[in-house]
């Protein structure tokens, strides 16, 4: 499946998918720990989909958030909030002298 079709493809149609290939690629690792596994290319073929229906879904929520206006609150991915920067101090790891 490419990428142009997942763009196709409703919010729902995407869940589903991405449902049924974690159940495949859970049938692929228990047949490959088992010595059962014809093709060890299709676990890796089924991981980069995955991946792919990730990024898809993502990138509608950016748009979304992008359509909201810039008005609206930027969360983080996570959900929880930013780390802040150290302050130093004074110490960059080297010797004095």
């Amino acid at each position: 499946m490419k990428s142009t079709e997942l763009h196709g493809m409703s919010d729902e149609q995407l869940g589903l998918t991405i449902r049924d290939l974690e159940k495949h690629l859970f049938q692929l690792r228990f047949q490959s720990a088992t010595d059962r596994l014809e093709t060890p290319s299709e676990i890796r073929k089924a991981k980069k989909l995955i991946a792919r229906i990730h990024t898809e879904r993502r990138r509608r929520e950016l748009d979304a958030l992008a359509k909201s206006g810039p008005e609206a609150p930027r969360a983080s991915p996570t959900g929880r909030p930013r780390p802040t920067a150290p302050v130093s101090g004074g110490r960059s790891g080297r010797s004095p002298g």
